[in-house]
């Protein structure tokens, strides 16, 4: 079993930065691929981002690309979120979600979830 736990969300203004932590215990991760999600009109939750926890594989969508970068300290189990050049349109509650051996964006695939995190980005 896995948990995650989001933090670092708030009030960023456009153009700015946020870093959001997402610290897993439990385990084994090893074979976790640990992604960012965040809801989505029409969807249930969009992809953002996600990472290989061995290290060496990191996939983006389209419209975080650039911006966005996910990253690991496995020192701590923790994996971040570091948000740059925020827009209005990037508020929403993110979440974090795992799964072990999927390296894909389909949000029902990934089987461990935090409770996420509230971003607003004041224009």
């Amino acid at each position: 079993q896995v948990q995650l736990v989001e933090s670092g969300g708030g009030l960023g203004q456009a153009g700015g930065s946020l870093r959001l932590p997402c610290a897993a215990s439990g385990g084994p991760f090893r074979t976790l691929y640990m992604g960012w999600f965040r809801p989505a009109p029409g969807e249930e939750r969009e992809f953002v981002a996600s990472i290989r926890w061995s290290g060496g594989w990191t996939y983006y969508a389209d419209s975080v690309k650039g911006r966005f970068t996910i990253s690991k300290d496995n020192a701590k189990n923790t994996v971040y979120l570091q948000m740059n050049n925020l827009k209005p349109e990037d508020t929403d509650v993110y979440y974090c979600a795992a799964k072990s051996d999927y390296r894909g964006s389909y949000v029902f695939a990934y089987e461990y979830w935090g409770q996420g995190t509230q971003v607003t980005v004041s224009s």
